[in-house]
């Protein structure tokens, strides 16, 4: 009876505790939403990620950007304060990344871009995460990409240069 009472309790835990939290990337030092922000919201990724047309890292935004709408929006919300304390310290939002490309890769979402790869194909719909899953891209990723969609698959010419 004791066992079986202690493995309701165990199953209880994982399912409304541990469960939820598998698959999600790393805490963030504010808790951002993509789903409010791409998804309910529709905010263009590009609004917040200025750089990703035109480099190969995309830009995380600078706590100006934050402040540009939450000035006004939700301003007295307790994470948006912490917002606040980090633009009155000329601090950095010390944002942890989520997204990995292995160094000796050479990526330029710009190429992507222009080829009308959509975010989504690669991170995934994020306008329906509260947090971002960890995503460490391989080659074995990229090449069935390369190969579904007939790109470039020269080592030396599509990544390694």
């Amino acid at each position: 009876m004791i066992l079986c009472c202690l493995g309701l309790v165990l199953t209880g835990l994982y399912l409304f505790y541990l469960m939820p939290l598998k698959g999600l990337g790393p805490e963030q030092p504010i808790p951002f939403s993509h789903r409010v922000h791409a998804g309910v919201k529709e905010i263009q990724c590009e609004f917040c990620h200025p750089y990703v047309n035109r480099s190969s890292f995309p830009g995380i935004p600078p706590v100006e950007k934050c402040l540009y709408c939450h000035k006004y929006i939700i301003a007295n919300h307790p994470e948006i304060k912490k917002e606040h304390r980090y633009f009155d310290t000329k601090t950095s939002t010390p944002w942890v990344k989520v997204n990995y490309i292995p160094e000796h890769v050479f990526f330029k979402h710009e190429r992507h871009i222009k080829k009308e790869i959509l975010c989504e194909q690669c991170h995934g719909k994020v306008e329906t995460m509260d947090r971002l899953k960890d995503a460490g891209f391989r080659m074995g990723f990229c090449i069935a990409c390369h190969k579904e969609k007939k790109a470039n698959l020269d080592c030396w010419l599509a990544c390694h240069n």
